[in-house]
């Protein structure tokens, strides 16, 4: 009987194998399918699709959906977790790849294709780095060391991309590099399960067990000390870890240094650049404004001297050539000025001083007075003779001692009349 019952555990054993083994193809199976599809969807540009696709396969499972798997345990995590190695590096590696096409699409791309609310959401995945928690929470049962290495050189360059702060990059990947330096096999009991436990990748010999792995270590390490531990500003910390790591022989570590102090001679060399930019902005700006506080005053002090010459116009007196030049010939001089002085001045002129305007005054008159008389003289030729007359008569009578006498002195009476009226009419004229 003992015999017969071990040979039908034997029996229940090698069907729980089979069946195990049956699951376990049609899961990955059903993976690789959902890869291949969202993979395809991604290169026609259909990127909801792509999402919708892969989403199943990196997502747990919600509780109610929760069965039991192939291997008899209750799978609380995403499908992707019992994946091959291989398959696990394809299906992270699409997934990242795909959140930096969603980032580099831009807001009003993003928003058309998959709305405002999920556009944002996947691209703060990208910028908080909380893609990374949810790449070891679903994908590696919450164990930062038992992340494919090749899947944390694609997480640290989608933060080096997109992310605003290194500091939680440097914090990830020293806990990994310290993780996979330091394996420990302590897993939380719900993620005990046998599937899980045998396709765990080996940490052994720090991630260096083949050629591949690394190449591997290597870019993780570049992207440490050149990329990430610069953006920070810990120069001196990279420069020691370069020196004192393990992975590096003394060429790599030669090469590191160098291109550790090269990019730090870039950088220097950008700061001046950019402060010398930034001082000739500034200067720039200062000899703008000097230019225009200049100009400024210029044109204050032109408006300034514009006043004063206008209000030296208003002040200063017209002379009494300008009257002179204004007013119309005649040939009744004496009337015309009854008849100007009479109607009132429109405006008022002050009289000019100095020997100048009085002498102008006086020959001005003059040259009216003899011209009214030629004009007199040829409008009235009876006149003229008996001016002729009175002339002739007027020398023979000058023979006369007596008369001659007489006569000067009524001339010179006379002419001192004329001359006293000639004054009178200056002084009208003037007025």
């Amino acid at each position: 009987m003992d015999a017969v019952y071990e040979d039908m555990s034997s029996s229940r054993s090698l069907g729980a194998s089979m069946a195990s083994l049956s699951g376990s193809r049609h899961h990955s199976q059903q993976i690789a399918k959902a890869y291949r599809q969202a993979a395809q969807l991604f290169l026609t540009r259909r990127l909801p699709e792509a999402l919708s696709t892969i989403e199943p396969i990196i997502t747990p499972p919600a509780q109610e959906d929760l069965k039991e798997s192939y291997n008899g345990d209750l799978s609380g995590y995403a499908p992707i977790a019992t994946a091959s190695r291989g398959t696990r590096v394809k299906v992270w590696s699409f997934y990242l790849t795909f959140l930096n096409s969603v980032v580099e699409l831009g807001a009003e791309e993003g928003k058309h294709a998959f709305g405002s609310t999920r556009w944002k959401q996947l691209v703060s995945k990208c910028r908080d780095g909380s893609v990374w928690d949810d790449v070891v929470r679903d994908g590696y049962a919450g164990v930062e060391g038992d992340v494919d290495a090749e899947v944390v050189v694609n997480l640290a360059t989608l933060l080096l991309t997109h992310s605003p702060s290194q500091r939680l990059n440097q914090q990830k990947l020293e806990t990994y590099l310290s993780a996979s330096a330091n394996p420990t096999f302590d897993i939380s009991s719900h993620m005990s399960s046998s599937a899980y436990l045998q396709r765990r990748p080996s940490q052994q010999n720090n991630g260096t067990n083949t050629p591949r792995d690394l190449n591997t270590r290597l870019k993780l390490l570049e992207l440490y000390t050149l990329h990430v531990l610069p953006r920070n500003d810990e120069w001196d910390y990279s420069r020691e870890f370069i020196s004192m790591s393990e992975v590096l022989d003394d060429e790599r570590k030669e090469a590191f240094l160098l291109a550790l102090h090269s990019l730090k001679e870039e950088k220097e060399d950008a700061e001046q650049r950019e402060e010398k930019l930034r001082q000739q902005q500034q200067e720039q700006m200062e000899q703008r404004r000097r230019e225009t506080e200049a100009h400024r005053l210029e044109q204050s002090r032109a408006e300034d001297e514009r006043r004063k010459r206008e209000e030296e116009n208003r002040r200063q007196p017209r002379g009494s050539d300008e009257v002179f030049q204004k007013a119309p010939p005649t040939h009744r001089q004496v009337p015309s000025t009854s008849s100007r002085a009479s109607r009132p001045a429109k405006k008022a002129v002050s009289p000019p001083p100095g020997l100048y305007h009085r002498i102008s005054a006086s020959f001005s008159s003059m040259q009216a007075l003899i011209s009214n008389t030629a004009h007199s003289m040829t409008a009235n030729p009876m006149a003229l003779f008996r001016t002729l007359l009175f002339l002739l008569a007027f020398a023979l009578a000058f023979g006369r001692r007596d008369l001659r006498e007489r006569v000067l002195r009524i001339i010179r009476n006379a002419w001192d009349k004329v001359r006293r009226t000639v004054g009178m009419g200056v002084k009208v004229s003037y007025i």
